[in-house]
């Protein structure tokens, strides 16, 4: 009977042993987790880069089409002196991803963003467009006025020149070809001083057809 006794005593031991053991295990991880919780994005890390970057992407597009419109001469409320960096791209960037919501690594969303500005998608408020409350001026009419000047060769330039910003794989592709003479046909000679940067060709008269998308 005693050494039953015993034998139970010892076995309810390594039971109680067994069951701290695991209730500190558990702990220790739920410690872990709340010290080193895991990244909001880990799964789309392209967004998470882009919400970095929103607001000095403006001057990335601005590096791929030097010519195109800047619309900054804005004054601002706080300062009453015009905001250079308030520019057209600047505010369409706000307008694409904080106000519509949409994903700033895709061309499709882009240009979805410029058929609101030509009136052919998304009704655009006045009281919700970037700067409303921080220019004296409401910049939307003239932002909307520049934008409906570009051609649809143009506006295509500036969807892609905004995917490649945002989106590192569409950046790699429309890069130029290291190696531009691989592509070059036996016999043929590349002329010289061709641009890396895409810039926007010059309206021409008839280009006005081409506003819609």
């Amino acid at each position: 009977m005693k050494r039953r006794n015993r034998v139970l005593k010892f076995i309810a031991t390594v039971l109680s042993v067994a069951g701290l053991t695991a209730i500190a295990a558990v702990m220790s991880l739920g410690n872990h987790s709340l010290l080193n919780p895991s990244p909001a994005f880990s799964q789309s890390p392209g967004f998470s880069q882009s919400v970095v970057r929103v607001d000095d992407a403006w001057q990335q597009v601005y590096k791929q089409i030097p010519n195109l419109p800047r619309e900054n001469q804005y004054t601002s409320t706080e300062t009453g002196k015009v905001d250079p960096n308030n520019t057209l791209v600047r505010r369409l960037i706000r307008y694409h991803i904080y106000v519509k919501g949409r994903p700033p690594g895709y061309r499709l969303d882009w240009k979805l963003t410029l058929a609101d500005y030509l009136g052919a998608n998304s009704l655009m408020q006045e009281s919700q467009y970037p700067g409303y409350d921080t220019l004296k001026t409401n910049p939307l009419e003239g932002d909307r006025v520049a934008i409906g000047r570009l051609n649809r060769v143009q506006r295509n330039a500036l969807a892609q020149a905004l995917t490649n910003v945002f989106s590192p794989r569409a950046s790699q592709a429309a890069q130029p070809n290291p190696n531009p003479a691989s592509n070059v046909p036996s016999g043929s000679t590349r002329p010289q001083g061709t641009p890396t940067s895409p810039r926007l060709p010059q309206p021409k008269p008839g280009d006005a057809r081409l506003l819609l998308p």
